[in-house]
């Protein structure tokens, strides 16, 4: 067990005085645009960019990664679940039509 404990770190996103006692969708949604802000301003390499990404795979709603698409025989096509929500956004920001500002 002290194998593991070793070599891995669980953190999650720490307390924002902007969202005290909320859901926190809108928390999630904040990281989400604070990330892609932040490496339009700096690049992805940027070290403290990836602590909104952190933050909001972490605060995230379980619902919007449970489902696993499945093919016409009903077998999954991906092991990996899928963020609805956050393929939804990702969509948006490719198709210039994401509901805030992006710019750093």
């Amino acid at each position: 067990m002290s194998d593991l404990s070793s070599k891995y770190v669980l953190q999650t996103a720490g307390f924002d005085a902007r969202f005290p006692n909320t859901n926190q969708t809108r928390h999630c949604f904040q990281n989400y645009t604070d990330y892609f802000k932040c490496i339009a301003a700096k690049g992805e390499d940027y070290a403290p960019c990836k602590q909104f990404k952190r933050a909001y795979n972490s605060l995230c709603p379980n619902e919007w990664v449970r489902h696993i698409p499945q093919n016409s025989f009903g077998q999954h096509r991906s092991p990996r679940p899928l963020k609805f929500q956050i393929a939804k956004w990702d969509e948006q920001r490719e198709n210039g039509t994401f509901p805030a500002s992006l710019e750093p």
